[in-house]
């Protein structure tokens, strides 16, 4: 049986992260790397390095690696350009991201120290765009517009393996009787009478395939991810012997995908490698400051991002609390203020 592998690097921004999560899982392709990348929300000052993949941005200090950020592009709401302060470049223009994960919002700054180079805007802007127009590859979707023609629209990088007819979707107590497209990406199932009715379930998401008896006979059962949503969709197939084939089929793709996956984001670098004498940066003696206390502040705290605020909020008396605190933001509760995952 293939083991599941949860996805979490295009869906999730980790602080410090270990090693293990920083090294790319099957699939996912080094974009671009730009070594000379300030995190100047969170590390201002300190000289990093920035790598663009097809599932996230991962960014760390090079002077001490375990500084670190893994952004999932997932996660990005809104990419800009804006004036930032650095300690290394001064005022200059610098990459925004607005970011959400797990209702928490956070802002992310990042600084190229090599003047003269758009590559830190034009790489992530373009590979974020590319991720957004590809969800298709690695999101379970319902009703989508799936077939044309009786035939599945495939995706750029999606190669069809067999239609199967006669596959009887067991998700109400009649049943309804459709078709199988299965492919090197996902299993699409289509209602014959009705082509809207479907279900894209790329093998990303797919947690178990078996073949079981259920109250219409024995069934292929898929349960998906929960991050999918956690279906259990059961098919049943005449003759059994012609259902333990399919099953076959599927469970085979799906074990080919999870050694080397298919993401779906194309992307191309335009732009050549600049002079040597562009990418040199004059050395720049770094502020140290030894902390004695030994204390410690969440990373994530650096990031937060909270809207456009310029002043203090107005008091209020807090019942949770008994006390006084500032008034929170619009959608915010005492409770939830305590539940980020870091």
């Amino acid at each position: 049986m293939t083991t599941y592998d949860v996805l979490w690097e295009d869906r999730d921004i980790r602080f410090d992260i270990s090693p293990q999560q920083m090294r790319r899982r099957n699939g996912e392709i080094l974009i671009d790397r730009l070594d000379s990348i300030e995190d100047t929300k969170g590390n201002n000052g300190d000289r990093g390095r920035l790598l663009v993949t097809n599932l996230r941005l991962i960014w760390h200090s090079q002077s001490l690696p375990r500084v670190n950020l893994s952004i999932g592009h997932s996660c990005i709401v809104g990419v800009t350009t804006r004036t930032a302060n650095s300690k290394l470049r001064g005022q200059t223009e610098a990459l925004y991201l607005l970011t959400r994960c797990n209702n928490t919002r956070f802002e992310f700054i990042f600084t190229n120290l090599v003047p003269g180079t758009p590559r830190l805007f034009t790489s992530v802007i373009a590979v974020h765009r590319a991720y957004d127009t590809s969800k298709m590859y690695r999101d379970l979707k319902l009703r989508a517009a799936l077939i044309q023609n009786r035939s599945l629209r495939l995706l750029p990088q999606e190669k069809l393996f067999s239609n199967v007819d006669g596959v009887w979707n067991l998700s109400s107590d009649q049943g309804n009787l459709g078709t199988f497209h299965i492919t090197n990406v996902r299993v699409v199932w289509h209602a014959n009478m009705n082509d809207s009715f479907n279900v894209s379930v790329p093998y990303i998401q797919i947690k178990t395939i078996k073949v079981r008896d259920s109250k219409f006979g024995v069934a292929l059962v898929v349960e998906t991810s929960l991050q999918s949503g956690a279906y259990i969709l059961g098919f049943r197939i005449d003759p059994v012997e012609r259902l333990h084939e399919v099953f076959k089929e599927i469970h085979s793709l799906h074990r080919t995908y999870s050694n080397s996956p298919v993401f779906g984001v194309e992307f191309q670098k335009e732009d050549k490698p600049l002079p040597l004498e562009y990418m040199t940066v004059e050395p720049v003696q770094d502020d140290i400051e030894i902390d004695l206390d030994g204390s410690k502040t969440d990373a994530f705290t650096a990031y937060f991002a909270d809207g456009a605020k310029e002043k203090d909020r107005p008091p209020v008396y807090s019942d949770e609390l008994g006390l006084a605190i500032e008034k929170l933001p619009e959608g915010f509760t005492i409770s939830s203020l305590w539940e980020v995952d870091v």
